[in-house]
């Protein structure tokens, strides 16, 4: 079997999105038999100066952590050298880790790091795999970041980029719109492989309201609760969740739920208090890995946004958890787009496009008077998820790919 390094720029214990999906296959790999390495960083996602050890082995996994700057997620710029510095110092110790043969799969924390990677990979004979949770720059451009907002710059970062996908062994993307978008860069389509991500299904599972202690710790007992769980980020829009609210304002039945943290979350907090909304909202911070099942059941209803946008560049994964705990999806979104779809398809609940608060209202007020309903599309977003979205599904998925590539060549 081929050696393993994964690169990203977080691993356990840090727990955010990437850290926690990279975690689970990387230890799942290692216990199956497998070699398997991790070049990472001595951050923490929401506690950059944290003091990690240099080297360590977690469940097997041999874990490098590099030197970087860190400035956190502050500042743009502070941001950017947290990068640039990661990219270096990454690359350099690739180089004295990789053997020939080995496969390094990059993940897109930071963005671009196929580049560094794929660079290292070619002067030590290995082989490169793509982990591809976003598609940058083309997500840059649709955010309007700066420094990659101009034509020529975009282009630029666009092309070295798709070498990378080129130059891969394989290409693992979380989406089919994602798929689709790397076959029209010229990717070959031998090489792109839909795996979606995950959650930990086997302790997230459906709790009935009446059992869930959260439920009457936070305010919830006799409220009808739509909430939200993760990174409210640039990628998400919460406006026409607050115009919903501020016409809901006298129906008492209605609670609105914040679970998480980030950009957004404090813009929407913000925004609450000017409304004079605080009644109809409730903030919580990020909750412990294993109370998901309990704060995701806390909600009746779920929503997902994404900005139409950014279809086929990224994908929510706030979905699989959701799925998990039995609770129907309101995507607030592109009716067209991956989950879109998905949620109409399997009517497990409903899509929304941005801005439309009367269509919001409408679900809202049908979904609190037909609790039958609710039940059922928390049943079947429960059903879907084992069917094709469990983390054994995926890790499986995962482990066939790998020992596909045991027997290729790197540059065939």
């Amino acid at each position: 079997m081929r050696r393993l390094i994964f690169v990203n720029r977080f691993f356990f214990p840090d727990h955010s999105a990437t850290s926690q999906i990279l975690s689970d296959l990387a230890c799942h790999l290692a216990a199956s038999g497998r070699e398997v390495h991790v070049v990472t960083s001595a951050q923490i996602y929401d506690a950059p100066r944290a003091a990690l050890p240099e080297f360590e082995t977690v469940n097997g996994v041999k874990v490098h952590r590099v030197p970087s700057s860190r400035f956190g997620r502050g500042s743009l710029v502070g941001r950017s050298l947290d990068y640039l510095t990661f990219y270096r110092s990454a690359r350099r110790r690739l180089i004295a880790l990789a053997r020939p043969g080995d496969l390094l799969v990059a993940k897109t924390d930071p963005p671009l790091l196929s580049l560094p990677v794929m660079a290292a990979a070619r002067r030590r004979g290995a082989g490169l795999i793509n982990w591809l949770q976003d598609l940058y720059p083309e997500v840059a451009v649709a955010l309007d970041v700066p420094f990659v907002r101009a034509p020529f710059s975009a282009r630029q970062l666009a092309r070295r980029r798709d070498r990378s996908l080129q130059a891969a062994e394989a290409n693992v993307v979380v989406g089919e719109l994602m798929a689709e978008k790397l076959a029209a860069l010229g990717v070959a389509p031998a090489r792109i492989h839909v795996i979606a991500n995950w959650c930990n299904d086997m302790e997230v599972k459906p709790l009935a309201r009446a059992e869930n202690p959260l439920r009457q710790t936070w305010g919830l007992r006799d409220k009808f609760v739509f909430g939200y769980s993760g990174n409210l980020g640039r990628v998400h829009q919460f406006e026409t969740v607050l115009a919903a609210a501020v016409r809901l304002r006298d129906d008492a039945r209605f609670v609105f739920l914040m679970i998480g943290g980030g950009k957004r979350y404090e813009e929407l907090r913000s925004a609450v208090e000017r409304e004079g909304l605080a009644g109809s909202f409730r903030f919580m911070p990020y909750q412990p890995r294993q109370a998901l099942a309990q704060s995701l059941g806390a909600c009746d209803v779920h929503w997902v946004s994404l900005n139409p946008k950014l279809e086929g560049l990224i994908v929510p994964s706030k979905f699989y958890g959701i799925a998990a705990a039995g609770r129907p999806i309101v995507m607030i979104g592109e009716l067209d787009g991956e989950l879109g779809r998905l949620v109409t398809a399997q009517s497990c609940g409903f899509t929304v496009k941005p801005g439309d608060a009367g269509a919001l209202i409408g679900v809202l007020r049908r979904l609190a008077n037909e609790p039958d309903t609710v039940a059922q599309m928390g049943a079947r977003a429960r059903h879907l998820l084992e069917a094709r979205f469990s983390r054994a599904r995926s890790l499986e998925r995962w482990r066939q790919l790998l020992d596909r590539l045991d027997h290729v060549q790197p540059g065939a």
